[in-house]
């Protein structure tokens, strides 16, 4: 029988194995996110685009994503809502500014791989 001494020092256990459980499926960049971000927004992130000029974000590479703009990183790896990248595409900002701008809207799967790759920690994979 459990007591309130052996349910709290069970805690941290459970609280890990919780996390462990998430259920997602690795996400990878280059066979997932890249071909959504080739999609959506290489017509204007890519180097002389309007989307360079503007700010600096080129989606051309791995390394150009987590460069992210002239003003910093758009990428957080292991916290999408702090991400730029995923806040603009999600329509979590502005209308004004939301991503991308002249195409239709990212879909709600395509946003989901971005996120999900972005929680799992945006690794290079």
């Amino acid at each position: 029988m459990l007591n309130k001494r052996n349910t709290i020092a069970l805690l941290p256990l459970a609280i890990a194995l919780v996390g462990c459980s998430s259920g997602s499926d690795p996400v990878s960049y280059s066979v997932d996110v890249e071909p959504v971000l080739n999609k959506h927004c290489a017509d204007c992130h890519l180097p002389g685009g309007d989307g360079d000029e503007a700010s600096g974000f080129l989606v051309d590479s791995y390394s150009s994503v987590m460069n992210g703009t002239a003003l910093g990183p758009v990428v957080v790896p292991g916290d999408s809502l702090s991400s730029s990248l995923y806040r603009l595409i999600a329509g979590k900002v502005d209308q004004s500014i939301q991503m991308p701008h002249t195409k239709e809207p990212m879909s709600e799967q395509e946003i989901a791989v971005v996120e999900t790759w972005i929680e799992q920690g945006a690794q290079n994979n």
